[in-house]
């Protein structure tokens, strides 16, 4: 009844939390969703989802679900009036930013052990996102074809294109440190026993070396993916054993971290704003190899 077809504007994260809250919304209204009154959803998004363990800023997505599947059944006529129009947002404090410094980033990199090819490529994620400012969404989305290397000054360079949130593609240079990092990764020898092959005849860049979900023989292609939630097991392991501050143990202080470097160094602004996912950034002139 809701949520089933994706709208263009909505990732497939955001309908899979929306649709878990209208489920609950349901368990709430005992499956009568066209009996819901302006009293049971101030009901249901305040005293009742706080007593199930919600935060204010899960409570807030929950009204946002709730208003926009009533305006989804006043528009279709099945319901008389919107119960919703006067719901309001619970109030949420705004979070500080987190900043990671230098030293911090160093102490975060020498954590994983490079003589392992799961310690290899957790330091090669850690690199691209502190040199290249990417999202957790957009590392676990990268496949190999979007690997661009090329020519610079007879050298060897790498850019990467990613797709991040709001389906922004952006086109980045990778620092050489991190560019060599990915090379040692992908140069692992074993590496070469793993099956990431997908349907299309791309790579998994970044893989999982094991997959709780599925059975051991569906353990390839895209389930081999590694997923943003490891991604953020991983970084918060490292910092709790560099010893670093729980506000640095998150992908958004690495990303924090990248552009404080950019705006630090001679960079342009619109080159920033780029860079970090918020205009398109046009490719870089280079002689393919």
């Amino acid at each position: 009844m809701f949520g089933r077809k994706k709208t263009r504007t909505s990732s497939a994260r955001t309908v899979k939390k929306y649709r878990k809250y209208l489920e609950q919304l349901g368990v709430f209204l005992n499956g009568e969703y066209l009996d819901a009154t302006l009293s049971k959803l101030e009901n249901f998004s305040g005293g009742w989802m706080h007593r199930k363990g919600y935060a204010a800023a899960s409570r807030k997505v929950a009204v946002a679900a709730s208003r926009g599947f009533y305006r989804w059944l006043s528009k279709r006529r099945l319901i008389s009036s919107n119960p919703s129009d006067d719901l309001v947002y619970p109030k949420i404090g705004r979070r500080l930013p987190r900043f990671m410094g230098l030293d911090s980033a160093e102490a975060l990199l020498m954590q994983p052990d490079l003589d392992s090819l799961s310690g290899i490529c957790d330091s090669a994620i850690l690199a691209l996102m502190m040199g290249c400012g990417f999202r957790v969404s957009g590392m676990c989305g990268l496949n190999e074809s979007q690997l661009i290397w090329y020519k610079y000054d007879n050298a060897d360079r790498l850019a990467i294109r990613v797709l991040e949130k709001g389906n922004k593609e952006r086109l980045v240079p990778v620092p050489s440190e991190a560019m060599l990092l990915l090379q040692a990764y992908l140069g692992h020898k074993e590496l070469d026993y793993i099956d990431s092959l997908l349907m299309n005849g791309d790579q998994v860049l970044f893989i999982n070396l094991r997959n709780r979900h599925v059975p051991e023989w569906e353990h390839r292609g895209e389930n081999r993916r590694m997923s943003p939630r490891a991604i953020d097991r991983m970084i918060k392991r490292y910092a709790l054993i560099a010893g670093l501050p729980e506000e640095h143990a998150h992908a958004h202080a690495i990303c924090h971290l990248f552009g404080t470097e950019l705006t630090e160094s001679d960079t342009a602004t619109l080159q920033i704003q780029a860079l970090m996912g918020m205009q398109t950034l046009k490719p870089p002139r280079y002689t393919p190899t």
